[in-house]
């Protein structure tokens, strides 16, 4: 974990420069020090609006997913995919995120180690498969 000083940038253009270095952007709040994905703007816990940015690296272990086998229209770029929701290694935090490659149950284990590798305009945050 790591503070984090940004220029002046919204809170999307933030989470996206992290996100294509490899780290989620997240909201910590100043009361009760709870985390947040950077689109909350109220604690869940306290509901509280102060928050100070921390980063992480992206990397996690996948806790359930959906796999879209033949792709929408707007998604023609992928053969399938998987829509991931896994849970930061460093805080427990879940994320979601879009993992290409993806056909079958097979391919992608509960528990299987991912990180976040670029951000898509068109996908949101890309994973990618570690070694186990």
């Amino acid at each position: 974990m790591s503070n984090v000083n940004l220029k002046k940038q919204s809170s999307r253009e933030q989470f996206i420069e992290y996100a294509k270095t490899g780290k989620i952007l997240v909201n910590q709040c100043i009361k009760c020090n709870n985390l947040l994905l950077e689109t909350m703007y109220y604690c869940d816990k306290c509901f509280s609006s102060s928050f100070k940015q921390v980063s992480y690296t992206g990397t996690g272990k996948v806790v359930t997913y959906t796999i879209q086998s033949v792709s929408p229209e707007g998604f023609e770029d992928v053969d399938s995919f998987a829509w991931v929701v896994f849970k930061l290694d460093e805080c427990g935090l879940n994320v979601s995120g879009f993992l290409p490659g993806i056909s079958s149950p097979n391919d992608l284990p509960l528990g299987t180690p991912i990180k976040v590798i670029d951000f898509s305009e068109k996908h949101g945050l890309v994973l990618e498969k570690l070694k186990a």
